[in-house]
């Protein structure tokens, strides 16, 4: 079962490299700070600071948390330390990093 997991892992890592080496793919002037998270709350600034959704997953690819933000700021305190993949879309245009909450 462990194998799975550690497979379902490089998966979930390989596509959000994958996103992000594609050109054009990434959101234009995509920042994210602070990572890592020290005091639960994330800031996401991009270029046309428009409506974005937001996906958050833990490492076995489980799905945490799923919000829309209309600012730039973003509560984290409900998460628990870790890594986690965050996944940004922004007017059809999408990325990855991995989060840090410590």
């Amino acid at each position: 079962m462990k194998h799975l997991y550690l497979v379902f892992f490089f998966f979930i890592c390989s596509l959000g490299f994958s996103q992000e080496s594609q050109a054009g793919a990434d959101i234009d002037g995509f920042k994210l700070y602070p990572n890592p998270v020290t005091q639960g709350k994330i800031y996401i600034e991009t270029t046309k600071n428009a409506p974005k959704q937001i996906l958050i997953f833990d490492v076995l690819g489980t799905q945490v948390l799923q919000t829309t933000i209309i600012g730039r700021e973003l509560n984290l305190s409900s998460l628990d330390k870790g890594v986690y993949i965050l996944r940004v879309f922004e007017n059809n245009r999408v990325a990855t990093r991995k989060l840090i909450i410590k």
